[in-house]
Order: structure tokens, then sequence, then C-alpha cells
């Protein structure tokens, strides 16, 4: 059985691809109070600056996460990370978000910023973990909620 509680998943990564939106979506609504739509992704993947990744199972192909990004000379905003409810706990967050820095990286990417909410412990301590850093508060930055948003950075050489 692929990614048992007891085993690290086998994965592999790729671009995101529209077919793969309907997964993405749906592990988009389970995971956030404020989820991105189907064309808000769409939208995403059309950006000439942007990129994207999957992290699937590498025996039934099944998504287990997602990112995306933008490069912008040497800077990179992380827009949306997400893994299925169902795997998280497994180390499959560091493992995609390792994979998103290393791709960034080849694209000249230096500096990298994302938001959290500051309720998302257990992001805020990935992030800790690879590194990133609170440098900043986003007033009012969740409109679902008003909550600020903490902005975090990762600078690498």
């Amino acid at each position: 059985m692929p990614c048992a509680p007891s085993l690290p998943c086998h994965v592999t990564f790729s671009r995101i691809e529209i077919h793969h939106l309907p997964q993405i979506v749906d592990i988009e609504q389970r995971s956030f109070t404020s989820p991105w739509s189907l064309r808000q992704f769409a939208m995403e993947l059309a950006r000439p600056y942007g990129d994207s990744i999957i992290m699937a199972d590498e025996d039934d192909g099944r998504v287990l996460g997602y990112a995306l990004w933008w490069v912008v000379l040497d800077e990179v905003e992380i827009l949306n990370v997400a893994v299925n409810p169902d795997f998280r706990r497994r180390g499959l967050g560091r493992l995609l978000l390792t994979e998103l820095i290393a791709r960034a990286d080849l694209n000249g990417g230096r500096t990298f910023f994302l938001e959290v909410r500051p309720s998302n412990l257990a992001a805020q301590a990935l992030y800790d973990s690879l590194g990133f850093q609170p440098v900043g508060v986003r007033p009012l930055y969740y409109a679902d909620s008003g909550e600020d948003a903490l902005l975090m950075r990762l600078t690498i050489e």
C-alpha cells in the first residue's frame, strides 16, 4: 500500500498540469478556510514568471501535495503550498518545500518570502525548521477572518 502510516511515500515531482487541478482543488478545499478556485489555479499556471510543482505518489499518481510560486529576479514569493490532509505528518511538507527551494534556486531565486497565519503553528514550525524567519506582519491579510499574516523570509547563498 503506498504511503502507509509507518512508511515514507515514494514520490515524484513535476509541474502542475491542467489535468491535476481537480485533485489540487480538492486538497485546497480540505486544507484552507478560504480556498483558491479552479480559475485562480489556472490563472497562476498561465503566468510567465510563475512556477509550480505537484508531489505525486509514484505508484498510483495521486497528488499528495502542490506548491506555486513566483520568481522575479532573485526573489521568490511562495503563493500556495499544501499537502493532502490524508498524508500529513509524514515529512511530505518538508520534502515539497525542499524541492520548491531547489527548483527556484536553479532559476536564480535567493530570497524566499511567504505569508502564514499566526494561528498556524504547525506550518510556522516547518518553515522555521527550514530556516525561514519572521520579518514582519501584514495587517488584516486574511479576508475570511481579518487575521494578520506573519511574513517569513529565507535567504540562501
